[in-house]
């Protein structure tokens, strides 16, 4: 076994000493090499030392270069290399975190690392955490536990119940709502389509003048850090109109709620604490390994009631904190640890910097194509960037060649009625020199293009 874990290690630290410097796209040879992992199942066992060779020799190359430090697609952090660690350790112990009794220890990292957290994004310390997935998981399990209490105060239980027969149920959403979110609707029996849209302003924000009027029994969804523009919704706005409902708001803040944790980017939540619920990833901005996500829920008897699960086999009784009670999992792994070792490992300090200096890089793109003559739909407030360069085809042909030249990798999204170049920054080791390589490439390319148009 310590040949085998020594050589993963060695194959693990060649793979991520390399990477920043590799093209970050998949060549089209090594996708082609991947009909090799491909075959029949044979009868007898293989090598062990061997099955790890044959992995590394065909999955390796064949892996995006995600946690490069020059990968701005997606809205996609890295891992510090503590997380790394950390997640190498969570498998070796291979804990099943679901009930306190059984794994005191992962129990209790996490309910360190659930008030760590509450801490440093601002949100009311009696607020119950859920490690899970990732957003999508987030908003769903939140979801639920609005889904709870609001019938709940309506005199229905839905857990008990279900939906047929319950009182009527209002969805209020933004128009430019991540569609997770409607998956999530979907998934707790609410509908895609039953919700009242909101229209945003130009930065895609909830726009009040066009607020509508907040009945009881409703749900009110709304976006810390849209995914184009990083604005946030006037959450608290929102929620001084919701406080005298039977009504529930939730923030969707995959990315955008971790600009609490900078005192220069905090004023864009200010008051958003005032909400019932909030979900957000680690494995983005926190930059913590796939996959983990979280939800937090001002009212945790809410969330328990949608979430918990008892049977008599299962050892329960004098728990501190059951993490199965907060989660849809009852089996699963002991996420909360990678996140325990990178805050222990950054403080309040190192997180504050890393929200710093990705929005700085995220400024420092925008500066660049902005001086070189190319729109910037955008105010960058946060860490996202949209550019136009002067009609679809021309953003198409652009993010096109530069995804295929390598040196960086930038996403497309399509916003304000266009298909443009969207650049995210949230990896802990982007840095300005990063910013400079990959804005000479975009540019130069950028350039080749308008003259071979010309």
């Amino acid at each position: 076994m310590k040949n085998l874990l020594n050589k993963t290690t060695e194959i693990a630290y060649q793979y991520l000493s390399t990477m920043n410097h590799e093209k970050i796209q998949v060549s089209e040879e090594s996708r082609q090499q991947l009909s090799g992992l491909d075959f029949d199942l044979q009868n007898c066992q293989v090598n062990a030392d061997e099955v790890i060779d044959n992995l590394n020799k065909l999955v390796s190359p064949a892996t995006m270069k995600m946690s490069s430090s020059k990968f701005f697609g997606f809205v996609i952090g890295g891992s510090y290399p503590v997380t790394i660690a950390s997640s190498w350790l969570t498998t070796v112990w291979d804990q099943n975190s679901g009930l306190e009794k059984t794994t005191p220890a992962t129990a209790a990292v996490e309910k360190i690392s659930a008030r760590w957290m509450l801490d440093i994004l601002g949100l009311p310390k009696q607020s119950a955490t859920a490690f899970v997935t990732g957003a999508t998981v987030a908003n769903f399990t939140a979801l639920a536990a609005a889904r709870n209490l609001v019938f709940k105060n309506a005199g229905w239980d839905v857990e008990s119940d279900g939906l047929i027969g319950a009182p009527e149920l209002h969805i209020i959403i933004s128009e430019e709502s991540h569609p997770t979110v409607y998956k999530s609707l979907a998934m707790l029996g609410l509908g895609r389509n039953r919700v009242t849209k909101v229209k945003t302003d130009d930065q895609g924000r909830i726009n009040m003048q066009h607020f509508p009027e907040i009945k009881d029994n409703t749900i009110i969804i709304t976006q810390a850090g849209n995914i184009n523009s990083g604005a946030c919704d006037p959450i608290s706005e929102i929620c001084d109109l919701a406080a005298k409902k039977n009504a529930w708001v939730h923030v969707d803040g995959a990315f955008g709620i971790w600009a609490k944790a900078s005192r220069k980017h905090e004023y864009l939540l200010e008051g958003y604490e005032k909400a019932d619920s909030w979900a957000t990833d680690a494995h983005k901005w926190l930059n913590v390994p796939y996959d983990s996500g979280l939800a937090f829920v001002k009212h945790e008897h809410a969330l328990k009631a949608a979430m918990a699960i008892t049977a008599s086999y299962l050892p329960s009784e004098n728990a501190d904190r059951n993490p199965s009670d907060y989660t849809p999992e009852l089996s699963r792994r002991a996420r909360g640890l990678d996140i325990y070792a990178v805050l222990h490992h950054l403080g309040k300090s190192g997180v504050e910097e890393l929200v710093d200096r990705c929005c700085e890089c995220a400024k420092q793109f925008a500066d660049g194509f902005t001086q070189a003559g190319y729109e910037v739909m955008n105010d960058v407030l946060l860490n996202q960037v949209v550019i136009n360069f002067g009609s679809e085809q021309a953003n198409l042909a652009i993010m096109d060649a530069v995804q295929k030249e390598g040196t960086c990798w930038v996403g497309q999204t399509h916003w304000k009625g266009i298909t443009a170049m969207r650049i995210s920054v949230c990896n802990w080791q982007t840095n300005q020199k990063d910013v400079e390589d990959s804005l000479s490439i975009i540019l130069s390319i950028a350039e080749s293009y308008k003259s071979n148009k010309a």
